[in-house]
C-alpha cells in the first residue's frame, strides 16, 4: 500500500520503487514511528480532532504492532516503501477505518523528521553512556601510575619526563570534551517537527506544545519550513562523533607505537590483539589499526551529508533520504569503537620499568640541567647551550646525563656541583612541576580528584 497513490493511474516502476524505497534501512525506526504516532493520536483526541475510543483503538493498536516486531512474531515487509507505510498499513488492516484517521494533520516529512529526532536522542545518551565508561578507564589507569614514569613527546621524539597519568589525562581531557559536545548537540535538536506538515502546517486545531511535551522534548519548532528540513542536528552529531573517531584513532596510533619491538612500553591482552598466519611472533594490535581505518568512515558520512545539503532548496527533498544509512552507520562504528578500544585499554599491560628506563635515555632531563644552571646564575641562553654541548658529549660517549661525571660536569661550567644528579633525576624532574595540568604528583592528585567530582557528576 502506499500512501500517495490516489492521483497516479499506473504502478510505479518496481526498478524506481527499490531506489526510492528506504526500508531496508529506515525499518530500525519502527518504535520511534510508532512512538511519534502514539503521541500524535493522543494530542488529536485532546484537541477533540478524534474521538478517546478511537485514540484508544489506534493506541492499542499501535502498541500490539510495536510488541510483535519486537519480539520477532511480525516481519516488515521489504514490499512496502519505508517504515511509515509499513506501520500504517498494519494498522488499517488491523482496526479498519480508524486507523485511517491516524494521519490526519501529519505529512510524513514531518513523521520522518520526527522518527530520526527521537532516534538520534537515543543514541546520544547511549554514547554517552559509553564514553562515560571509557572516561573511568582512563581515570583508573591515571590513579595507579601518578609515579610511573615515561617520556613525554613532541615531533615523535623524547622532550620531557612525564608520568602514564599525566599523558592519560590528555586523553581524559578530550574525550570529556566530546561528552560535551554530544550534549551541547542533543540540547539544541531538542524541539519537535511533529505537526509542521509538508511544509505549512496544517488547518486542524492542532496542540504541537502538548505532542512535544509527551515525546520529551523542551518544545514545538517554531518554523514550519524549518522543522521538515532541518538536519543540521544530524551534521553537529556527525562532527561530534568525526572528533571522537579522531581522539580514538590518536591514542590507538600511540597504541600501535607502544606496542612496536622498538618501544614495548605496553603489552596487549590476548583477546585483544591477533596472530599472523605466517610468522609466528607476531602479536599485531589490530583492534587498534581498526579504529584508526574506521575513523575515515565516520569522516566520510559528515562530508556526505555536508555535501548533500549544500544546495537543497527549502523545504524537504528526496535527497535527505540520504541523511539515515550514513548515519546509523557512523553511529554504530563510534560505538563499537569506543567499546573495544576501552576493554583493549583496560586489560593492557604497561612495561613500566622500560617506560622509565625510556625517559632516562632519551635526555629528557636535559631542559632541568638548564634550569639548575640558571638557578645558579648563569643566563638561561649560556645554560641551554651548555646543556646542548653535554649533550652531544652523551651521544658521543652513548650515556645518558646521569652517567657523566661530576668532573665532566665542571669542565663544562664551574657552577655544576654534586647536586646536580638529584636536580636531573626523574623523580625530581617531574615533582617539581605542580602548576595545575602538570604531571608533579600533588597537581596530578588535585587533578585526579576533580576529575572523581566529574564522573560522579556526570
Amino acid at each position: 500500500m502506499k500512501l500517495w497513490g490516489g492521483r497516479f493511474t499506473k504502478e510505479t516502476d518496481r526498478l524506481v520503487h527499490n531506489f526510492n524505497a528506504s526500508i531496508s534501512f529506515d525499518r530500525k525506526l519502527f518504535r520511534q514511528d510508532i512512538e511519534g504516532s502514539i503521541a500524535h493520536a493522543t494530542m488529536l483526541a485532546k484537541q477533540n480532532i478524534i474521538t478517546d475510543s478511537e485514540r484508544d483503538l489506534i493506541v492499542k493498536g499501535l502498541e500490539e504492532i510495536r510488541d510483535e516486531i519486537s519480539e520477532g512474531k511480525l516481519e516488515i515487509s521489504q514490499e512496502y516503501e519505508d517504515i511509515h507505510s509499513f506501520v500504517e498499513s498494519e494498522l488499517i488492516r488491523r482496526i479498519g477505518d480508524t486507523g485511517k484517521k491516524l494521519h490526519t494533520g501529519r505529512s510524513r516529512n514531518d513523521q520522518v523528521a520526527l522518527d530520526m529526532k527521537l532516534y538520534i536522542r537515543e543514541e546520544i545518551k547511549e554514547t554517552d553512556a559509553l564514553l562515560k565508561n571509557f572516561l573511568t578507564t582512563i581515570y583508573n589507569i591515571m590513579k595507579d601510575n601518578i609515579q610511573t614514569y615515561m617520556p613525554g613527546f613532541t615531533h615523535l621524539q623524547k622532550a620531557q619526563p612525564i608520568t602514564l597519568a599525566h599523558h592519560m589525562g590528555a586523553y581524559f581531557e578530550m574525550f570529556k570534551r566530546d561528552r560535551s559536545r554530544l550534549t551541547d548537540a542533543y540540547n539544541r535538536m531538542n524541539l519537535s517537527p511533529l505537526g509542521s506538515g509538508a511544509l505549512a502546517g496544517t488547518t486542524y486545531p492542532l496542540d504541537r506544545e502538548y505532542s512535544a511535551s509527551l515525546l520529551g522534548f523542551d518544545g514545538p519548532t517554531l518554523n514550519s519550513i524549518d522543522g521538515v528540513s532541518d538536519r543540521d542536528y544530524l551534521i553537529e552529531l556527525l562532527s561530534a562523533l568525526s572528533v571522537i573517531m579522531m581522539h580514538l584513532s590518536r591514542l590507538s596510533e600511540e597504541i600501535i607505537i607502544w606496542n612496536s619491538n622498538e618501544y614495548r612500553f605496553i603489552e596487549l591482552d590476548d583477546a585483544y590483539s591477533t596472530g599472523s598466519s605466517i610468522m609466528p611472533q607476531k602479536k599485531n594490535p589490530d583492534i587498534a589499526e581498526l579504529v584508526r581505518g574506521k575513523t575515515g568512515r565516520v569522516y566520510g558520512a559528515l562530508i556526505s551529508l555536508l555535501t548533500t545539503m549544500k544546495g537543497l532548496p527549502l523545504a524537504y527533498n528526496k535527497d535527505m533520504q540520504e541523511d539515515k544509512e550514513l548515519t546509523f552507520d557512523a553511529i554504530d562504528t563510534v560505538k563499537s569503537c569506543i567499546v573495544l578500544t576501552d576493554k583493549m585499554l583496560s586489560t593492557m599491560k604497561f612495561n613500566k620499568d622500560i617506560m622509565a628506563a625510556s625517559a632516562a635515555k632519551g635526555f629528557t632531563n636535559a631542559t632541568d640541567a638548564a634550569d639548575y644552571l640558571v638557578n645558579k646564575g648563569v643566563p638561561f641562553r649560556d645554560a641551554h647551550g651548555i646543556i646542548g654541548q653535554l649533550v652531544l658529549t652523551c651521544i658521543e660517549r652513548g650515556i645518558s646525563l646521569d652517567e657523566l661525571s661530576l668532573a665532566d660536569y665542571k669542565a663544562a661550567c664551574p657552577a655544576f656541583e654534586e647536586d646536580i644528579y638529584e636536580a636531573i633525576s626523574l623523580t625530581a624532574c617531574v615533582n617539581r612541576r605542580n602548576t595545575t595540568g602538570a604531571p608533579g604528583q600533588q597537581a596530578m592528585e588535585k587533578i585526579l580528584k576533580h576529575y572523581e567530582e566529574y564522573l560522579s557528576r556526570h
